[in-house]
């Protein structure tokens, strides 16, 4: 620890980052990356947009692709945020729309940068356990909070909510912000943008990281009311004014006018993922229920971090989390079929 730091830095547990290492020949099935890249309509728009202008500040706005975005989900302009990558659009979010007084409230196992915001900006943390199914039990919601927020699916396990019981959380915190984090909706559930019109408390966010295969570009979203969406400008202008950059924007923009690339893409990984399922299950796997682009997964008589390591071993590498509840299981991005064959044949072997 350095004596320059301050008082809150000292504190902090930083988000640790899926692993991004240089192996060659390596299967990279760690990180939810998208295996199938993103639309050639957008490698086109980015190249379009080298050139002299780059020395010009881009649209502060982002009108363009907000409007874009509100067209594609049947809402208005002001009811989009843009933000550097959906993690930082939620930081926005518990820095503008969290109450203090009372916990946010949030699943025991999902995004691990959930607790970390709270200590970032000081907002108290309150975990709520999920079932013994791994999933979100909406009456557990019901108490006193400042805000709750979890992901669907969630994450790490993949398992999706209806949107009947993500309305009965809404409608139980009519005094605080809800927050559907769907960084993984376009894999198999719906999204809770239709509810938004209905609930001035309701937020989703999203990302082009996972089904459009921007993972590098950096772009996130948030839909909701314009009163929400009016806290996460004021934060954004007073933090940095201009967060997507000339290529992110127009490259974005492609993604979501390419409809059938985004479809081809997102069929293609909901087969391999269920086709990896059944091969694990094949092999005495327990799997979750998945309806992301990423399978949760342990086997009765294997250790979890024993696998992890077998694994690595043979140049495959999946996440292991070393926490309550799920030291067992291994999340497994769905990568291209070669890919998955590889960690099945990798698995038989272990197993």
């Amino acid at each position: 620890m350095s004596r320059f730091w301050s008082p809150l830095i000292a504190r902090l547990a930083p988000y640790t980052p899926g692993e991004q290492p240089r192996m060659a020949n390596l299967v990279k099935l760690n990180t939810n990356e998208n295996p199938f890249g993103p639309s050639p309509k957008v490698i086109e728009a980015i190249r379009g947009e080298i050139g002299d202008n780059l020395r010009l500040y881009p649209d502060p706005e982002s009108e363009q692709l907000r409007q874009t975005i509100a067209d594609y989900y049947g809402v208005t302009r002001d009811q989009i945020f843009v933000g550097n990558g959906s993690d930082e659009v939620l930081a926005h979010v518990f820095q503008a729309l969290f109450q203090p007084g009372a916990p946010v409230l949030f699943p025991d196992i999902t995004y691990s940068f959930y607790p970390v915001y709270c200590g970032l900006f000081g907002i108290e943390g309150k975990t709520v356990p999920l079932n013994d199914k791994y999933q979100i039990e909406p009456s557990d919601y019901a108490q006193p909070n400042g805000g709750v927020i979890f992901p669907n699916p969630n994450a790490p396990t993949g398992v999706a909510m209806e949107l009947a019981l993500i309305e009965q959380i809404v409608q139980a915190n009519p005094d605080s912000v809800v927050v559907v984090d769907e960084a993984y909706v376009d894999f198999g559930t719906a999204s809770a943008i239709a509810l938004v019109d209905r609930y001035p408390n309701l937020l989703i966010t999203q990302t082009l990281s996972k089904a459009r295969s921007l993972a590098g570009l950096r772009v996130g979203l948030a839909v909701g009311h314009r009163d929400l969406i009016e806290a996460l400008e004021r934060v954004k202008n007073s933090f940095n004014s201009y967060p997507l950059d000339k290529l992110a924007q127009v490259g974005a923009q492609a993604a979501f006018e390419d409809e059938d690339w985004f479809e081809h893409t997102r069929q293609a990984v909901i087969s391999e993922r269920e086709r990896l399922t059944g091969g694990l299950q094949k092999q005495g796997f327990d799997v979750l229920p998945s309806k992301a682009n990423f399978v949760f997964t342990r086997h009765p008589a294997h250790a979890g971090e024993t696998l992890a390591l077998a694994l690595r071993e043979r140049g495959i590498i999946v996440r292991h989390f070393q926490k309550p509840r799920i030291s067992e299981f291994l999340r497994i991005t769905v990568g291209t079929p070669l890919q998955n064959d590889a960690l099945l044949d990798a698995l038989g072997d272990i197993v």
